[in-house]
């Protein structure tokens, strides 16, 4: 089914649209001049009965209050308001009515939301895409159903006491329903027949949980009887999850399903079918076959996932690279071939960390130079608290992370991470993914963690080594980690892809996450973060027989607790004292980093 979409277009405007600057209220206000386009639809409502019945609401952006309300049809040309910071929500079709049916054969609903800026004496503009907001059903009564009951069965789905009755005349029809402010949101349903057989009443109930707006869910109604059994079977159409109950998900015909993004990696990817298993019954005859040329084929066994569908996982992939893939029943094509491409495999950007420059003052390495041959090594993406170009960082006299060409795995040199006490407190020795942003007085700096990064690596390899001690600094500590003297340093590096921005996190667009060392609440846990999508973490630990240990190589897997998102950025942090930012630790801990390197599989 195609969605239905309609836009509310909304422009501040000052000489450009038809505001009169002579009627401004006061020198700090704003023009809001609304305008709305909404294309063909096959709601019961016209497009322009849609576009004079919009609801449109603006609010101040944190919530504070409701400025103005209007029915779209009755709203002024010209909407003087003051210089701020606002959101506008548009709700239209049925939830725009004083009482709109909960539950409706006919009418739609849709809904949408935007932040936008008036700025005094300036033109602004934002649009808004109101999209379906109601939960849709369809119900296909299988032609099973038809020969196995008499004439007037049923089939009544609703959320809570708003419901829909289908019976033959509604088959395939869609039903939609209002969930808006409804707590985990679920269809229940029942089927209520007579069999034809002997006349006996049959009836069967069910739920589907976790519905979601703007979400289509095709339901089939099957009757079967095998061995002198009737079996009643409800399958719903990829569109939730799994539930168990009798809600079966499974096709009602043979073939490939696409793939979507979760699936879909820079080494990896899972292919899906669906197979009519009372047409193949031998699971051992269905397969898969992918290529990525057309001509030289890889077959692999289908694996059984549920009722109706199989699955496999294609290993060893090329990233950025175009497969075509087919299903193979018993030797045989079935349908036509799909494809898919794999995602891309950037590489750490100076991940030999060989790519260095004087800073600023000349007093320390920065981690790129602007002459290499690598275009990823001429701009900066490691970043330290020896400071950043005009910023003289948190250990200006004490260089806490620098090259070592005395000890290395490849190259010319390796990051040698140094603890140690810096002009007035404890700093940690430390290499970033982001920049050293300032100093807060004489007690704390500023840093901006993350870099840019859309694709979604499995792992992350290098090699290191570590001395750690005795730590001999304690200003803080996380409540739930305690610490003392008599406890040894530990070293760490992590790993974080995320959706961080900078609004909520206070950075800048680059490098989203600003932690200030003097504000507790600045710092991010990635195991809770909700705008964390991956997390790993590798710890080095120290003893008293610690000496100057030995080159090892290291493999964090990456922990994706979220593979539906695309990532936006990406955190990698290196610390000799993992405990840093409390300006706890070791003051002679050392961590050495070299070879970094993403693992894609």
């Amino acid at each position: 089914m195609k969605k239905q979409n309609f836009i509310i277009a909304i422009m501040a405007a000052a000489a450009l649209l038809s505001c009169n600057k002579a009627e401004i209220v006061s020198e700090g206000d704003g023009c809001l001049t609304l305008g709305v386009a909404i294309p063909e639809t096959k709601a019961a409502l016209s497009a322009s009965d849609l576009l004079n019945t919009a609801k449109v609401n603006i609010y101040y952006a944190d919530f504070s209050g409701l400025v103005r309300s209007y029915v779209y049809s009755e709203a002024p040309e010209e909407i003087w308001l003051p210089a701020n910071e606002y959101r506008v929500d548009v709700i239209a079709g049925e939830a725009a009515k004083e009482s709109p049916a909960s539950a409706s054969w006919e009418q739609k609903s849709y809904s949408g939301s935007k932040a936008f800026t008036i700025q005094a004496g300036k033109s602004t503009g934002v649009e808004v895409v109101a999209t379906v907001s109601n939960a849709i059903s369809t119900v296909s009564f299988d032609s099973s159903v038809a020969e196995n009951f008499a004439a007037g069965y049923t089939l009544t789905i609703g959320v809570g006491d708003n419901t829909l009755v289908y019976d033959a005349s509604k088959s395939g029809a869609e039903g939609y329903f209002l969930i808006a402010g409804i707590d985990e949101p679920g269809f229940a349903w029942t089927f209520e027949g007579n069999l034809s057989k002997d006349g006996s009443a049959f009836s069967k109930s069910g739920e589907i949980s976790g519905i979601e707006a703007g979400k289509v869910y095709a339901m089939t109604l099957k009757y079967s009887i095998k061995d002198g059994i009737g079996t009643f079977e409800l399958f719903v159409d990829y569109t939730t999850d799994v539930v168990e109950d009798n809600i079966i998900f499974t096709p009602v015909s043979t073939g490939l399903s696409a793939s979507a993004y979760r699936d879909i990696w820079a080494a990896h990817a899972t292919i899906y079918a669906d197979v009519d298993e009372s047409e193949y019954t031998d699971a051992s005859a269905i397969a898969f076959a992918y290529s990525a040329d057309g001509s030289s084929w890889t077959t692999v066994p289908a694996v059984r996932a549920a009722e109706g569908s199989y699955k496999a996982v294609l290993t060893g992939l090329t990233p950025s690279t175009e497969y075509s893939y087919k299903l193979v029943i018993a030797g045989e094509d079935m349908g036509d071939a799909m494809t898919l491409t794999t995602d891309a495999a950037p590489v750490v950007p100076n991940g030999g960390l060989e790519a260095t420059s004087n800073s600023w003052d000349g007093n320390y390495k920065e981690w790129y130079d602007a002459s290499s041959s690598d275009p990823l090594c001429r701009t900066p993406w490691w970043g330290s608290g020896n400071g950043s170009d005009n910023v003289s960082g948190s250990a200006a006299y004490k260089i806490i992370c620098a090259p070592d060409t005395g000890t290395k795995v490849e190259g010319s040199q390796s990051a040698c991470l140094q603890s140690q006490y810096a002009v007035v407190k404890f700093a940690a020795g430390n290499l970033f993914t982001g920049y050293f942003a300032g100093l807060v007085g004489t007690t704390g700096g500023m840093v901006n963690f993350g870099r840019p990064f859309t694709a979604r690596p499995t792992a992350l390899r290098f090699w290191a080594k570590y001395k750690g001690g005795l730590i001999t600094d304690v200003n803080g500590y996380p409540k739930d980690h305690p610490v003392s003297k008599s406890d040894y340093d530990c070293g760490r590096v992590q790993i974080a892809l995320g959706i961080w921005n900078k609004k909520t996190y206070g950075g800048s667009n680059e490098c989203p996450i600003q932690v200030n060392t003097t504000n507790e609440a600045t710092f991010v846990d990635y195991t809770t973060d909700p705008s964390t999508l991956a997390y790993g973490e590798q710890l080095f630990q120290s003893s008293a027989s610690d000496g100057l240990n030995e080159w090892k190589e290291y493999t964090i897997p990456l922990d994706f607790k979220d593979v539906d998102t695309v990532p936006t950025h990406i955190v990698i942090s290196c610390a000799a004292s993992m405990y840093g930012d409390y300006f706890t630790g070791c003051r002679t801990a050392a961590l050495w980093i070299d070879k970094m390197e993403f693992v894609y599989e």
